[in-house]
């Protein structure tokens, strides 16, 4: 297990997944699927089904929570009562991580540029971000029809330029293999963290830059401040 790359990458920017890396959000996600699904009629799901179908956007979660054979027409109507619920269930039980406010403040005082990049739709990723992570980060991005879901890498490579900055300098941080192949695409320095919804094998596997067991680890890679 490698809690440092044995390579000093010159980092100065740092884009963060959210959903299991930056905030537990999975009991929310249980809850509002579960809703969706006995308002239609269908079965619940347990916690470890939901946690199977997230990482792709709330489309492809639905669309893998809902009974099989269900025609596409039903699982757009669930689709579209998830999101009409989703201001009622939205993150009552979410909660940052252990440590993230702290590292996340202490990067923003070294004068690191931060952003957010989610699959999560755009405007749940501003609710949560401004909800539990506020003024800590310069751009926050969600699934749009501007962003594509990773691992596309336009939305991460149009993060980096909002930032001003480059690929050479940017840390892609995420607990998903899908954020080891977008960091890969984009040509960003890969950061896994092994308190996510993955687990350290399927990391392991994908083959990140560096793989970090606590969120302090990743200050090793940005310079204190002088």
């Amino acid at each position: 297990m490698r809690e440092q790359a044995s390579k000093k990458p010159c980092l100065d920017t740092f884009i963060f997944d959210l959903d299991g890396t930056l905030l537990d959000t999975l009991p929310d996600l249980v809850e509002l699927t579960n809703a969706t699904l006995r308002e239609c009629g269908w079965p619940e799901r347990t916690p470890q089904e939901v946690l199977s179908f997230v990482g792709n956007g709330v489309k492809a979660l639905m669309y893998q929570a809902v009974p099989e054979g269900a025609n596409s027409e039903d699982v757009e109507s669930a689709l579209r009562r998830w999101k009409a619920l989703y201001p009622a269930y939205g993150y009552r039980l979410t909660k940052a991580y252990d440590g993230i406010p702290e590292t996340i403040a202490e990067l923003k005082r070294r004068g690191a540029k931060l952003a957010v990049l989610s699959n999560k739709f755009d405007g749940a990723v501003h609710e949560v971000v401004d909800a539990y992570l506020p003024d800590l980060f310069a751009i926050a991005h969600g699934e749009c029809a501007d962003i594509p879901r990773k691992p596309n890498p336009a939305g991460l490579l149009r993060t980096i330029r909002e930032l001003g900055s480059s690929p050479s300098r940017t840390a892609y941080v995420g607990d998903s293999t899908g954020d080891v192949t977008v960091s890969r695409n984009a040509g960003v320095f890969s950061i896994a963290v092994a308190w996510g919804y993955h687990t350290e094998g399927r990391l392991l596997e994908a083959a990140p830059d560096a793989i970090v067991q606590v969120p302090s680890r990743i200050l090793r890679t940005f310079p204190t401040a002088s």
